[in-house]
């Protein structure tokens, strides 16, 4: 287990079916932190698996990418709530200066910009799609953001007072818009994106990706929320 100077996290880990990569994904979750399994109906053992190796498994039943986040949002019990994962393509450990930042309140919510470090590590139909969705974010809030990866940091409270209604693939993008409506700090960094492992269930294929888009681009024309007052500008760092 990697060494965290902040143990008050849990780590949010959506998962179906993903037995052959939760050894590797644990083994990186940062010491002193909880690893939060989201089971989103696994037939391949995967949460026996995980509660072996020491994450708390959190069963939702309803299916979507969305309905398994929200879940391990509403178990977490600790300050300061990630995102990762479950298909080895992103390491855990990298949450640490993530976490660091919103801990020190010099930023509201950290996201992870991914790098592929292999030609097959990013499909292209994939990566298209998001680069879309990225422009359509940015016309809709101003953010200069350049991925909607899943890898990313945020305190719960504020988390759960966003009031996230999306329960599939838009889940994450209502997050940042939601975010950006209210005002709050939003930083990017990048991270290596490595291979997942086992086949993708959302972007692994054209109809995959498409589906998603589609999630995403309805949550685009959700009407601004309210800011509460802040009266403040987000912005991307």
């Amino acid at each position: 287990m990697t060494t965290s100077p902040a143990p008050d996290v849990d780590v949010v880990l959506p998962c179906l079916n993903e037995a052959g990569a939760l050894p590797w994904v644990l083994d990186r979750v940062p010491a002193g932190w909880r690893a939060l399994v989201v089971d989103n109906g696994s037939t391949d053992g995967s949460a026996d698996l995980a509660r072996s190796l020491g994450a708390t498994v959190v069963t939702e039943p309803r299916r979507g990418f969305g309905a398994a986040c929200h879940a391990g949002l509403n178990a977490a019990t600790a300050d300061v709530v990630c995102f990762c994962d479950c298909d080895a393509s992103l390491d855990p450990s990298l949450l640490i200066p993530f976490v660091d930042e919103v801990s020190a309140g010099t930023s509201d919510l950290v996201l992870g910009r991914r790098r592929p470090q292999t030609r097959g590590a990013w499909p292209v139909h994939a990566r298209a799609g998001n680069l879309a969705l990225a422009r359509m974010l940015r016309r809709r809030t101003g953010l200069r953001l350049h991925d909607l990866g899943p890898l990313r940091a945020a305190r719960r409270e504020r988390l759960l007072g966003l009031g996230l209604t999306d329960r599939r693939s838009g889940y994450p993008l209502q997050m940042v818009v939601r975010a950006a409506d209210a005002g709050w700090r939003i930083a990017e960094h990048d991270v290596p994106y490595l291979p997942r492992t086992g086949a993708s269930k959302v972007t692994g294929t054209w109809r995959g990706t498409w589906h998603a888009v589609r999630d995403m681009r309805r949550v685009l024309t959700e009407p601004p929320a309210d800011r509460a007052g802040t009266g403040e500008r987000s912005g991307v760092r």
